[in-house]
């Protein structure tokens, strides 16, 4: 296996988030790929008319970043393809598709809320607690998230 050096950007460098950034990358990269092969063998013996078999690896969805409480982490979820026309692809349960947030951080925003932080300062609190990559909440978005915090506490 090679050593990856890819850059992680997230504030100022600090040798020792980088490092947990870089632990969490890949302990990630590592259960997403045995969630993988355990969706792989379930499909193992189906087989098309020639013999090829029906479900194969296809590569990687695009990179994207997952805020959490120690800043964004870059992931790739693999894809898969079926060439029978079944329709079975692999759906990671560990990353949803468009999971953005770790549920750590989506339970951080009520309690900001709830301490009396405004709209206008939740991406500097968030810059503050998570790194300067912390971004994705705008006015806008945390109407609707207060909306929705409402809805489930009636």
């Amino acid at each position: 296996m090679a050593h990856d050096t890819t850059d992680i950007p997230n504030g100022p460098a600090d040798p020792l988030t980088d490092l947990l950034r870089r632990g969490a990358r890949d302990l990630i990269k590592q259960a997403v790929e045995a969630e993988l092969q355990t969706f792989m063998e379930r499909y193992a013996e189906d087989r098309l008319p020639d013999g090829r078999r029906a479900v194969v690896r296809n590569g990687y969805q695009p990179e994207r970043r997952v805020q959490t409480g120690i800043g964004d982490v870059p992931v790739q979820v693999p894809k898969t393809r079926d060439r029978s026309g079944g329709g079975r692809h692999f759906t990671s349960s560990l990353l949803p598709p468009y999971l953005r947030r770790a549920r750590s951080v989506e339970e951080l925003l009520p309690w900001l809320y709830l301490k009396g932080v405004s709209s206008g300062d939740f991406q500097e609190a968030l810059s503050a607690l998570l790194g300067d990559q912390a971004q994705g909440l705008s006015a806008s978005t945390l109407g609707r998230l207060k909306q929705q915090w409402l809805t489930e506490h009636a």
